[in-house]
């Protein structure tokens, strides 16, 4: 079977262009995050997933759902997307669409995760750093997670580089197995 974010990502393209040709980004992305999030309510998903709901039932529930948060096109979209059974999806279409538009807008998110505080001082330093080598607008958001031991890691959308010394006492330890 194919995989999901394979499935999800025509969707995404498709919501993408309609969303750039209205230069509605942002709304689509808004729209789209709410209805992932919808989606992956365990209720709806079992409501969703009923096999004595037909494709109609199922679009006409969720846009009731989501009521005035969708705009006509997104409507269009959860119709397509009960019609194929692939409501499922909306989580990936949601996370490839921002995807898309951050290469759009040339951004990207980065996540920052230290064992201890840093200064905001330092964390503007890596922001700038980042900046300059990604050549992209930097949206950092930091965080501690003490099982880290010393180090960082860093995820700028699918590079991650990891200095922290639990990533270095793994990478130890897999080559200890050899």
């Amino acid at each position: 079977m194919a995989d999901s974010i394979t499935l999800a990502r025509p969707y995404a393209k498709a919501a993408f262009e309609a969303a750039l040709e209205a230069k509605a980004l942002g709304e689509w992305s808004r729209m789209l995050g709410m209805a992932a999030a919808v989606s992956e309510t365990p209720a709806v998903r079992v409501a969703l997933t009923d096999p004595g709901r037909s494709w109609h039932q199922v679009a006409d529930m969720f846009s009731g759902l989501c009521g005035e948060e969708l705009n006509g096109q997104a409507h269009n979209l959860v119709s397509l997307l009960a019609e194929n059974k692939r409501l499922l999806l909306l989580p990936h279409i949601s996370s490839l669409f921002d995807e898309l538009k951050a290469n759009q807008e040339r951004s990207v998110e980065v996540e920052f995760i230290t064992a201890f505080p840093v200064s905001e001082g330092a964390a503007n330093d890596l922001e700038r750093a980042l900046k300059a080598r990604l050549q992209r607008e930097i949206r950092l958001t930091a965080s501690v997670d003490p099982a880290l031991i010393g180090g960082a890691v860093i995820r700028a959308g699918d590079q991650v580089i990891d200095s922290s010394i639990r990533g270095k006492l793994a990478k130890l330890s897999e080559k200890m197995r050899i």
